[in-house]
């Protein structure tokens, strides 16, 4: 595989580390998962007035007038599932981060939509004389959306209640659900968007790299940075070595994780958010600084596994906000953890536990032919990340059509702004299209309701893949691609002409 010159590799490392550039304040928001960034138009154009249907464009002259290589599928429904247009409907193709929709209806239908992650903290023996007389367990729930703060009113509450030291262990354990190491192992090792997931997870299992050149050399830090507490993180550690390529390499060997980085593509400073590989570890190391800061030194943490615990009494929790809540920021910021680890505990809730990602997405497509009437699906993972999950969007259509999908997800969708060809907002927004978006490499898609000018609601799925270009992106371009930012701009583009044709023949 030829690599790119050290040029291109440092603005590639740039641009994706500015995006997380000294972020304390928002380190809480997950990140996002499309390998891309979005586009950054500067202007808005109003869309066209359509005065009759005779003017209206067919579709096939919108997907030709997109240039868009590939495959383009679709489909638009009224609701209850009466088809009323679409285009290989039948061709299954990657639905991307669309795929979280089915995700959120089957951890609503399995969870519950008041459902709460816990996260405890656990203590084996009695409390005497300040010490508890055994180990500390900080056992996780399953909650994607735990951060240092919670950690850190956790060892708060600890210390409330006079503890001051343990005679045993620090023990963490993550054994609600699978630990898997990475989301999709195809993806490159430093994007935060494929950490690993675990039945114990902190800040969406991303850890904070920053640097400043200092002298000849740089000042690096990892920290495990929230609203109102930063902690440095000892068991992940960053060094700056010379060489070409690649741009970061990545070790764990159960305790630490050792990361390297370029020299050549660190500039002056900066800073991003890296993916973790040992969440339960690190949450732990975590854990035991916070509490160290409240007057409570821990061992180090030691990480055990299975299923079955010590009896324990429960010093402290931390209970996540309700899973509605979850999935709506889920939707909204496409969080794949999130995605992972709610699909995961549904598999596990339905009596199943899951032995991997992909077995547990299996179930939830099984769950979702069954439910919605549905054939074909075919997915990897909850969150749509890995490029193998298949789904029609005939398929899609009739099940965001179905009256028990579309009242529950409905609601949870975020608003989209539609935008033109070249990337930019249209100014006159006439259509509301409530809908999940999905991106990969040469890969877009969306799919949900839209309501017309005149007040009518439809359901469509758009779905657009170039595979063979997709599958040629070689490693070193994975988080931007040549010629990938035009493409996707140019599928959005041809999303929202088709949104319009149907709004003026449809609606």
């Amino acid at each position: 595989m030829t690599r790119p010159p050290a040029a291109l590799t440092r603005r590639l490392f740039l641009g994706t580390a500015a995006a997380a550039a000294f972020a304390a304040p928002a380190a809480a928001r997950p990140p996002a998962s499309s390998p891309r960034p979005p586009a950054n138009p500067t202007r808005g154009r109003a869309g066209p007035a359509v005065s009759s249907r005779a003017r209206v464009p067919d579709a096939d002259s919108l997907i030709a007038a997109a240039r868009l290589s590939g495959a383009v599928a679709f489909a638009v429904a009224a609701p209850g599932g009466a088809l009323l247009e679409s285009a290989r409907e039948n061709e299954a193709l990657p639905p991307a981060s669309v795929a979280k929709t089915i995700t959120a209806l089957y951890a609503l239908d399995r969870l519950g939509p008041g459902h709460r992650f816990a996260t405890r903290l656990l203590a084996t023996g009695p409390l005497q004389g300040g010490r508890i007389a055994g180990d500390l367990i900080l056992l996780g729930g399953g909650d994607p959306t735990l951060d240092t703060d919670a950690l850190a009113d956790l060892a708060a509450a600890a210390a409330a209640r006079g503890i001051r030291g343990i005679t045993g262990r620090l023990l963490v354990h993550g054994g609600a659900l699978p630990t898997v190491p990475t989301i999709d192992p195809d993806q490159p090792a430093h994007v935060g968007y494929s950490p690993a997931v675990a039945g114990l997870n902190l800040n969406y299992n991303r850890v904070h790299f920053e640097w400043a050149r200092s002298g000849s050399g740089y000042r690096v830090g990892m920290d495990a940075r929230a609203a109102r507490h930063r902690p440095d993180v000892y068991v992940t550690r960053m060094a700056v070595v010379d060489r070409q390529a690649p741009l970061y390499t990545h070790r764990a060997d159960g305790r630490f994780e050792d990361w390297t980085v370029m020299r050549a593509a660190l500039g002056t400073g900066g800073s991003r958010w890296l993916p973790v590989r040992q969440p339960e570890m690190y949450a732990g190391d975590v854990f035991q600084t916070l509490a160290r800061a409240q007057g409570l030194p821990l061992p180090n943490p030691e990480v055990v596994t299975g299923r079955t615990l010590p009896a324990a009494t429960e010093l402290a929790r931390h209970d996540s906000a309700p899973l509605a809540d979850i999935l709506r920021d889920m939707l909204r910021w496409s969080t794949n953890l999130t995605a992972e680890t709610v699909g995961m505990a549904a598999s596990a809730a339905g009596g199943a536990p899951p032995r991997s990602l992909s077995d547990s997405a299996g179930q939830a497509a099984r769950w979702a032919e069954g439910r919605f009437g549905v054939a074909g699906l075919r997915l990897v993972d909850h969150s749509g990340l890995g490029d193998a999950s298949r789904l029609s969007a005939g398929a899609l259509v009739r099940l965001l059509a179905h009256p028990a999908a579309m009242a529950p997800l409905r609601p949870l969708l975020r608003q989209v702004e539609l935008r033109d060809e070249t990337g930019a907002r249209l100014a006159n927004q006439t259509l509301r299209v409530a809908a999940k978006t999905g991106t990969l490499n040469f890969v877009s898609g969306l799919g949900g309701y839209v309501t017309t000018p005149g007040g009518r609601d439809l359901v469509f799925a758009i779905l657009t893949a170039d595979l063979p270009r997709h599958n040629a992106v070689p490693d070193a371009q994975r988080e931007r691609p040549e010629g990938g930012r035009a493409w996707v701009t140019r599928a959005r583009g041809l999303q929202t002409r088709l949104l319009e044709r149907w709004a003026a023949v449809h609606g």
